[in-house]
C-alpha cells in the first residue's frame, strides 16, 4: 500500500473534497492518485512539471507551489478573532519536557511509534481531539467535540467505518483526561496504549483504569489544546 493509498484510507467517506499539503515535491504517482479524487486545492513545495499540467486540466482545482519556509515566522504570537474581541497566545518558546511513564506497563518499541505519530496528528486537531493510529497510520479521529469521552467514541467509530479494528491501535489525547470513563472506553475497543499531557485532579483514576486493563500510558505534562 503506497502511502496515498494509505492516508485515503483512514476515512475514504471524508476524503471528498478539501484540500491536500503536502512538505515534500509531489511526484507522477502520488498525482495520479490524487486525480482519482475529488480534490479542490493541492499545495506542495514543488511539482514535477508534468504533475502540475496534469493537475491545472482538473477542472475547478487549484495548484499552489508552497513550501515550509513560506509559512515561517518569527513571532511567537498567535491571534485568534471573534468580532470585536481577539485571543492572544503566545508559545512558550522552551523545550517540551520528556515523555514520562505512568503506568506499570510501559509501551512497547511499536507503541512508541504510534503514540508519537498519533501525538503530532492531535497536535494540529480541534480540541476536544482523539487520534488512534497504528504505526504511522491513522485510522481514527474524533475532534471538535464537546466532551473528550465522545471524542473517543468519534474516533472508534469513525475507525470501524472505515473497516479498521481498533484492537491494538494506540490513542493520543490533545488535553488530559478528566474522568477514567475515556480509558474504559478505549480499553474496550482494544487500544493498548496512551499518552496525554496529564494534570487533571484525577488523574490517579485515569493511571489505575489504565492499570486495570493493561494499558500503558504516558504524560506528556505539555498540552497541544488548541482553543
Amino acid at each position: 500500500m503506497t502511502p496515498i493509498s494509505a492516508a485515503l484510507a483512514t476515512d475514504e467517506l471524508s476524503a471528498f473534497g478539501g484540500i491536500v499539503a503536502f512538505n515534500r515535491p509531489l511526484d507522477a504517482d502520488t498525482a495520479a492518485a490524487l486525480a482519482k479524487q475529488f480534490v479542490e486545492v493541492v499545495a506542495a513545495p514543488d511539482f514535477a512539471p508534468e504533475v502540475e499540467q496534469a493537475l491545472r486540466a482538473r477542472k475547478n482545482l487549484r495548484v499552489v507551489r508552497m513550501a515550509p519556509a513560506d509559512l515561517a515566522t518569527d513571532s511567537p504570537w498567535d491571534v485568534r478573532l471573534l468580532g470585536p474581541w481577539g485571543l492572544l497566545q503566545r508559545d512558550a518558546g522552551h523545550a517540551a519536557p520528556e515523555w514520562r511513564t505512568v503506568t506499570k506497563r510501559a509501551p512497547s518499541a511499536a507503541e512508541l511509534e504510534g503514540l508519537g505519530f498519533a501525538w503530532t496528528v492531535v497536535a494540529h486537531a480541534r480540541a476536544n481531539a482523539i487520534v488512534l493510529a497504528r504505526g504511522t497510520r491513522l485510522v481514527g479521529l474524533g475532534s471538535g467535540q464537546t466532551s473528550r469521552v465522545d471524542a473517543v467514541d468519534l474516533a472508534l467509530g469513525k475507525a470501524r467505518r472505515a473497516g479498521h479494528d481498533p484492537k491494538g491501535a494506540v490513542l493520543a489525547s490533545d488535553a488530559f483526561f478528566p474522568f477514567a470513563d475515556n480509558v474504559e472506553h478505549a480499553a474496550a475497543a482494544g487500544i493498548t496504549a496512551v499518552v496525554q499531557p496529564g494534570g487533571s485532579m484525577r488523574d490517579a483514576e485515569v493511571i489505575a483504569a489504565c492499570d486495570a486493563h493493561a494499558v500503558a500510558m504516558m504524560f506528556t505534562d505539555r498540552r497541544v489544546f488548541e482553543h
